[in-house]
């Protein structure tokens, strides 16, 4: 059961050049599909509250029509992601297309917001055997986790139980700045926050947690 939260050490050592916990022993928040007007102002004033840095892994079709939130995510000194241009499943898709739609957010990035980006993560953590010479050819580190909160589904209590059985003190959490996790994403913050400090676990930002 664990490996539905924190993916198993075999494929980790398989696709060792992927970055699946954080590199110091500190917890990393990231935040995946956003920008979203309902939800990521949510996540900008609680992360603001408890001074806490992270990397949002945007949607390049939310990049592009949220340009403003964009920016006021770099203004509040968080990173920006790749998570492709239209989060559709990158495993088995011709090369060519997989290439086109990181290469369309980097793009978005470089002319919208003047910003270069360092980090992917694919949608849906659905990756296959050329995603690492892809990434290498655009001069990008694939950023996997080790703990899936499963917020998506909206329900505080499964967050609750995936952060109190799988919390460790480098973990790469994901979370999601969609509407599928809105009415629960301030409380899941907090609560893995509050599960870090019970453990007196520390809280690190990508600069530190990442490669």
């Amino acid at each position: 059961m664990k490996y539905l939260y924190n993916p198993p050490v075999l494929i980790k050592k398989i696709f060792n050049n992927f970055q699946w916990n954080s590199i110091t022993d500190k917890i990393l928040f990231t935040f995946d599909d956003g920008p979203n007007p309902k939800t990521t102002e949510i996540i900008l004033k609680e992360l603001s509250n408890l001074k806490i840095k992270t990397i949002f892994f945007c949607v390049g079709e939310n990049l592009d029509k949220h340009t403003t939130i964009a920016k006021e995510i770099l203004s509040e000194g968080h990173l920006i992601g790749n998570h492709t241009y239209s989060h559709k499943r990158i495993y088995r898709k011709p090369k060519n297309e997989v290439i086109k739609s990181i290469e369309q957010v980097q793009n978005i990035a470089l002319e919208k917001l003047n910003y270069k980006i360092k980090y992917f993560r694919p949608p849906y953590g659905n990756y296959d055997l050329r995603t690492s010479s892809i990434l290498k050819q655009l001069n990008l580190q694939n950023v996997m986790w080790s703990l899936l909160t499963y917020d998506y589904k909206n329900d505080i209590n499964i967050v609750k139980f995936a952060v109190r059985k799988y919390l460790q003190k480098n973990s790469i959490i994901v979370l999601h700045d969609s509407n599928k996790s809105k009415n629960i994403i301030e409380d899941s913050i907090k609560i893995i926050v509050e599960e870090s400090n019970k453990n007196k676990f520390k809280i690190g930002n990508p600069s530190e947690c990442l490669k």
